[in-house]
């Protein structure tokens, strides 16, 4: 599936020191409109106008200016009217002569702006609905005529036709539209901007002669710009990449929503765009010589998705790299379990999972589950953190001496109470304290490799859509079937190899990572103990040896039950041996890789 980058990282690194908040976005052939932008570039930019005056370009400039009409115009047509008439008076007081569009005239007009109407110039009503308004040679013939060729101006003066040298546009918002709830097909359509796209791209193609602003933020820098000679071709060329990005992210939203109307259930398009926005740089990437960003989806798919891209962080250092993948990694395996949990994460493993209708119970047993580990890594819960809880994490001893209290660089749930709130903040003044959503199902997965990306859908089996098939001779009862089921939800969150030994809905131990699946099976029994005996055991994929093998070994230790997907050539022998130990042996089908 073709995927086309619009930008790398080392390239985000690079722009995001200047014009930090407009959204650099990775578009794999993937891009709605900025939202958050800096002026840090674009104000710097205007600094380095005077080193690159010349009386020669000064003189070509100001020529430029008049155009063939004259005077100095500016073309502003916008969805999004904040600080229009900010910009208006503005424009106004440096003498340029204003050209607007229905709604956008009729707010200028309000302000006090003086502005002549579109019809005006092109001697051409409005017409089909408001979807003819600007596409017209008179319009575009004075966006897109270079000042440097003389056949461009004398064409123009042929025909009557202004240039402009400022071109002020935004698009109908069809992002909002679309996601505000039900809206039918035909609304959708009405809402694609057709004459604002046209304009934007022909005033970014001609940057050198006319300004593209699409960013009401970027009007202070726009004003301080022309007050100079506009000899900055920088200034200009960020202001031109921005509008096709404007444009990239809005075609892009357009694309995503036309497809799941046209083939619905068919996950994977011939191409397709994610629209990536830049949330922050980042301190470094996973290790300090790493530059790094973080980027928020705004594919219309993941809109109220939840997860960690959209957590609040109430408190605390800015997130980390590691911290990202980490809170991702805890906070997707605790919106599993439907029953109050606890889940602890240290480098992406979940090291300690417990569910309890008492949570302050079930973060103690997670805690306990690999107390080593547990420090200095997340804690995560899907109910409310209130006060008893906050005091619980705030003072809770480490289970290895007793003494020293747990640290945790970030803790996450679905909420918080206001002191339950308090309190955590007065564990750590680094304590990263995040507020999520669950996340949510059946999304796409992208994974990059090396000059491609892999897509898959995301893994949503949880013990409720399978059946565990008992096929040793003793059947499992019901709590030890119930402890199969947990073991194996928590195995699906593990590293492959995986394994996961668990009790009373509380892991125990786990080894995960390991190349082969046996290693993974000693370091679980490791850090079990002997709570192992009688417990569940269950494994991401099927076990190719029995005999003297990890299945011989879970039954010596005393095992009580194993889950596992099967399929192996030799699942007889695994039968065999569970039976010859009297261990419960069930098969799930689903194997949970995760690599």
């Amino acid at each position: 599936m073709p995927l086309h980058l619009l930008s790398s990282p080392a390239a985000a690194a690079k722009l995001a020191a200047g014009l930090r908040g407009a959204p650099l976005r990775r578009c794999h052939s993937f891009a709605p409109a900025p939202r958050h932008p800096d002026r840090a570039f674009l104000a710097t930019s205007l600094s380095t106008a005077a080193a690159a005056r010349s009386a020669g370009t000064a003189v070509a400039a100001a020529q430029t200016k008049l155009g063939v009409s004259g005077k100095k115009q500016v073309l502003i047509s916008l969805s999004d009217k904040t600080d229009l008439a900010y910009l208006g008076n503005g424009l106004q007081g440096l003498g340029y002569s204003i050209v607007s569009t229905g709604g956008t005239a009729s707010s200028l007009e309000a302000a006090g702006v003086n502005v002549t109407k579109v019809e005006e110039i092109t001697h051409f009503p409005e017409m089909l609905d408001g979807r003819v308004k600007t596409l017209h040679p008179s319009i575009h013939g004075g966006i897109l005529a270079r000042r440097d060729q003389e056949h461009h101006l004398k064409a123009l003066k042929d025909h009557g036709i202004g240039t402009f040298d400022v071109v002020v546009v935004n698009l109908y918002p069809f992002y909002d539209k679309v996601t505000s709830g039900t809206i039918s097909f035909e609304d959708g359509i009405e809402n694609i901007d057709i004459g604002g796209p046209t304009m934007i791209r022909a005033a970014a193609k001609n940057h050198k002669d006319v300004l593209v602003v699409v960013d009401h933020s970027d009007y202070p820098a726009l004003l301080e710009y022309l007050k100079g000679n506009q000899e900055d071709q920088q200034f200009r060329r960020m202001l031109a990449w921005k509008a096709f990005q404007h444009v990239a992210s809005y075609d892009s939203a357009v694309s995503e929503w036309l497809w799941k109307q046209s083939n619905k259930g068919e996950m994977f398009p011939p191409s397709f765009t994610v629209p990536l926005e830049l949330k922050s740089t980042l301190r470094y990437g996973e290790n300090p010589h790493q530059n790094a960003a973080f980027y928020a989806d705004k594919s219309l798919s993941l809109v109220g998705a939840g997860g960690i891209a959209t957590a609040i962080q109430h408190h605390g250092k800015e997130m980390s790299y590691n911290n990202y993948l980490d809170a991702d990694a805890a906070w997707n395996c605790v919106s599993e379990f439907d029953s109050p949990t606890c889940v602890v994460v240290k480098h992406t493993n979940p090291c300690g999972v417990a569910s309890r209708q008492d949570i302050l119970e079930a973060y103690r047993l997670a805690v306990r589950g690999d107390p080593v580990s547990a420090f200095g890594g997340i804690v995560a819960f899907n109910t409310i953190v209130d006060e008893d809880l906050a005091k619980e994490i705030r003072e809770f001893r480490s289970p290895t001496d007793g003494q020293t209290r747990m640290f945790y660089e970030i803790v996450v749930a679905s909420g918080y109470t206001e002191k339950g709130l308090e309190i955590l903040k007065g564990k750590s003044k680094t304590l990263r304290i995040l507020e999520a959503k669950r996340s949510g199902k059946g999304m796409l997965s992208l994974r990059q490799v090396s000059g491609g990306w892999l897509a898959q859908e995301s893994d949503d089996r949880t013990p409720e859509d399978i059946t565990f098939t008992t096929k040793s001779e003793r059947a499992p009862q019901e709590n030890e079937l119930a402890d199969a089921k947990f073991a194996w939800l928590c195995a699906k969150h593990v590293k492959s190899n995986a394994i996961v030994i668990a009790k009373n809905n509380c892991m125990l131990g786990m080894g995960s990572g390991q190349p082969n699946r046996r290693e993974s099976l000693r370091i679980a029994f490791r850090k079990a103990g002997e709570e192992a005996k009688g417990a569940a055991l269950a494994s991401d994929a099927f076990f190719p040896f029995a005999w003297k093998d990890a299945v011989e070994e879970a039954c010596q230790n005393g095992i009580g039950i194993i889950a596992q997907p099967g399929g192996s050539m030799r699942d007889d022998d695994a039968v065999a041996c569970c039976d010859k130990y009297g261990v419960s042996l069930v098969f799930t089908g689903v194997r949970h890789f995760k690599h």
